[in-house]
């Protein structure tokens, strides 16, 4: 019980006291943003995209730790995988928060007249790759473009369309991905999309040899990535349940990425047996050495960030690339009005 006391006041002062300067630090944290004090939990469902996994761990670290009951919140994860489509629980109502891959799907939302709102991005950069073998002639980004590609059907009609207008891919070089790494073992002047969490470290077991990795973030695609979606209904009745969610997740993806997380793995495994603990352990270090959870704007404004700027450049991409007309309402996509506000901001280890 001390602990948790001990716990829950360090919370409490890593939300408070934040002021605001400029464009670079967070505005106030708003007064309610304090750990829950009713005499009840609220049974909440948070639907993942894939099976349980490192890049989740933040939000089974909340779980784990006592952060979502600390928030009043009594969480249950309902993994996705290769069969399921949790987000038509969510537009169905069978699920209050959902697991987002990208801003293109919240855009896909707006397009398709689906209520469905991005309020939060727990990853700066998306962690999509091209991956490729080294000293074969694919060894800097610039030479990719005239290489045999290996996309996902999903891939291709979106984030390939852009490296198509950015960059001077070609639909002609393209090859189904169907999440075999086989294809592109056997070709070594071939390309292959992944994620830079999980393609290069089964490649490295598989082939014995280290890819060449190219983080597309680091090429101007700049998505934000693992948002927090949720019904527009749910903002409008219930705007203090979306807030607890979203800031014990944002608490939870502190803790995950700089503490303890032994027991959210447990949990990842308890759900997920199939994954190891080399793979947790190097999609984790990946996560932290990319900056893919806590860089950029989320230095000064917490995990979980999010600016209309950089909404504004994506879908711009997004326009030039062909997927959207430029009169598609974007800014319905997503809301700023959850984030932003320096929270656990106190909970970063201090630079020696």
């Amino acid at each position: 019980m001390k602990g948790l006391i001990v716990f829950a006041a360090t919370m409490i002062l890593a939300l408070g006291g934040i002021s605001r300067a400029e464009d670079k630090t967070p505005s106030p944290a708003p007064a309610a943003s304090v750990p829950w004090t009713g005499d009840h939990r609220d049974k909440v469902t948070f639907a993942t995209n894939w099976l349980a996994e490192a890049e989740h761990g933040g939000f089974y670290e909340a779980l784990a730790d006592g952060t979502y009951a600390l928030y009043g919140l009594d969480v249950t994860i309902l993994q996705g995988g290769p069969q399921a489509n949790n987000r038509l629980l969510l537009a169905a109502g069978k699920a209050e928060f959902n697991l987002g891959a990208n801003l293109i799907e919240a855009f896909d939302a707006v397009e398709g007249q689906v209520p469905i709102v991005a309020v939060a991005a727990l990853f700066q950069k998306d962690p999509v790759i091209l991956m490729s073998h080294p000293g074969q002639g694919r060894d800097r980004f610039e030479d990719l473009p005239q290489a045999k590609a290996f996309i996902g059907r999903e891939a291709l009609a979106s984030l390939y369309q852009w490296l198509r207008t950015a960059h001077g891919f070609r639909e002609e070089n393209v090859r189904p991905y169907l999440f075999n790494s086989g294809p592109f073992l056997a070709d070594k002047s071939s390309i292959q999309q992944g994620y830079v969490t999980s393609e290069p470290f089964e490649i490295e077991r598989q082939g014995h040899f280290k890819p060449n990795v190219f983080l597309l973030a680091d090429y101007g695609y700049d998505s934000y990535s693992t948002t927090i979606e949720v019904r527009r209904d749910l903002i409008d009745k219930k705007p203090d349940l979306v807030r607890r969610f979203v800031e014990a997740s944002i608490i939870g993806w502190y803790h995950y990425i700089y503490g303890d997380n032994k027991a959210a793995n447990a949990l990842i495994k308890q759900d997920n047996p199939e994954i190891s603990d080399e793979q947790l352990a190097y999609s984790l270090a990946q996560l932290k050495e990319r900056g893919i959870v806590d860089s950029g704007d989320a230095l000064h404004l917490g995990i979980g960030t999010m600016s209309d700027a950089r909404v504004k450049s994506f879908f711009d991409k997004m326009v030039q690339a062909g997927l959207y007309k430029p009169t598609l309402d974007y800014k319905q996509a997503y809301t700023l009005q959850f984030v932003n506000h320096g929270v656990g901001l106190g909970l970063r280890p201090k630079s020696p």
